[in-house]
């Protein structure tokens, strides 16, 4: 983000406008998450995780979850809130806190290397993207895959706004932005669609806003073929190598 950008976060966390936090364990989590295929010792992260129970339910499935998140108010509010007694040491530009298989990075995503996560097996994003400016948020899933295992599924959890004159059956199709940012590295199902009405943002506006609920399941394309078109001689060589010595010549 930009240093605005973070400004604001912060902002809203002081300002305890936290519209986008949930109160308890998202519904879509707990009934999607199995789709994944995941082992309970599989390790998790949850970018802009904020203070979402999310993480207690995940960590109570017998995952080892990593977050990351901006505001310390949100990174001690989750520990606090939960009574978790977390202990606090700087890693890099971050400081992490953690208490059993949970720990949150405090600090900015765009700082987050690989090296922090460790060897990651999923992600649970919820509504990462709608918190971030449309100007970004290319270069979040960038840095997303930059950081994470190529084998590394999503499940990720959006509340798009039609658009306008859109046809019934639209909201039922997978969303042209989530097709412009992941079908390049990404097989995506759209295993979920649910219709709300919200409140319009304007209070000026009292007419109720649909929104819908969709939840994507993202399995990566296979990556020996991404590592083809990126390098087909090294490709091509190291497939020769192999057959030659399957059949010993």
């Amino acid at each position: 983000m930009t240093g605005r950008d973070n400004e604001l976060w912060q902002q809203s966390w002081r300002d305890r406008e936290m519209a986008f936090h949930q109160k308890t364990v998202n519904p879509h989590l707990v009934r999607f998450w199995s789709s994944l295929g995941l082992a309970a010792s599989d390790r998790v992260f949850v970018p802009l995780c904020g203070k979402s129970l999310d993480l207690l339910w995940l960590a109570q499935q017998g995952h080892t979850v990593v977050g990351v998140e901006l505001s310390p108010l949100a990174a001690r509010a989750f520990f606090r809130e939960n009574r978790i007694q977390a202990s606090r040491r700087r890693v890099g530009e971050f400081t992490l806190w953690e208490h059993g298989r949970i720990g949150i990075f405090c600090g900015d995503f765009f700082q987050l290397g690989a090296a922090d996560l460790g060897d990651i097996a999923a992600v649970f994003d919820r509504a990462s993207l709608t918190a971030l400016p449309d100007e970004i948020r290319g270069d979040y899933l960038e840095h997303l895959r930059k950081i994470l295992p190529v084998a590394c599924k999503m499940l990720l959890l959006t509340t798009e706004e039609p658009d306008a004159g859109e046809t019934d059956g639209q909201p039922f199709a997978v969303a042209d932005e989530i097709t412009r940012l992941y079908a390049g590295a990404f097989d995506i199902k759209l295993s979920h669609v649910e219709s709300l009405f919200e409140p319009d943002p304007d209070p000026a506006i009292r007419q109720p806003v649909r929104v819908e609920e969709k939840v994507y399941l993202l399995t990566p394309k296979n990556h020996l073929d991404g590592i083809r078109s990126m390098q087909p001689a090294a490709y091509d060589i190291d497939i020769a190598l192999r057959q030659e010595a399957e059949t010993g010549q």
